[in-house]
């Protein structure tokens, strides 16, 4: 098990490494990139307290991020259609296409590492980061409700 735990932690710190490094590349900050991310998978404009809800950003921090997001062209403000008083937020189509095809060129070397396994393997990968996701948007609310200030 202890195997397990340090390549974990490994794959986690990579990540986080990736994740920069690509932020770097795109002028952005590591949030904004994966924040494009989660937008990407949502078929409708959101909210900004929907951006929150995604991130796990508090509504105040999700305003910055959208701010940052609309500075660099990634994203517009538009009032909603039926409610005039909600601002939606929706990606500016041309960029999120350059961002497509940057993301396209870096997955295809991760794609290959799937075609490995057989759909046994693929169904228990799957829901291993489907089950870590879970468990992420638990402790990041543990962690921002200050859970772990008290000691012991």
């Amino acid at each position: 098990m202890s195997r397990l735990h340090g390549e974990a932690r490994r794959y986690m710190a990579s990540y986080a490494l990736f994740n920069q490094a690509v932020a770097d590349r795109l002028g952005l900050h590591p949030t904004d990139v994966q924040c494009l991310n989660l937008l990407s998978l949502e078929h409708e404009p959101v909210t900004i307290g929907r951006i929150a809800e995604l991130t796990g950003l508090t509504t105040g921090s999700a305003t910055r991020l959208v701010d940052r997001l609309e500075r660099a062209g990634y994203v517009r403000r538009e009032r909603d259609a039926e409610d005039r008083r909600r601002v939606m937020v929706a990606p500016e189509p041309d960029k999120m296409a350059e961002l497509g095809a940057f993301w396209r060129r870096l997955n295809g070397a991760w794609g290959g590492l799937f075609d490995a396994y057989g759909d046994t393997e693929i169904t228990l990968i799957t829901d291993y980061m489907r089950r870590s996701v879970e468990l992420s948007v638990t402790q990041v609310e543990r962690l921002r409700s200050g859970e772990f200030d008290q000691a012991g």
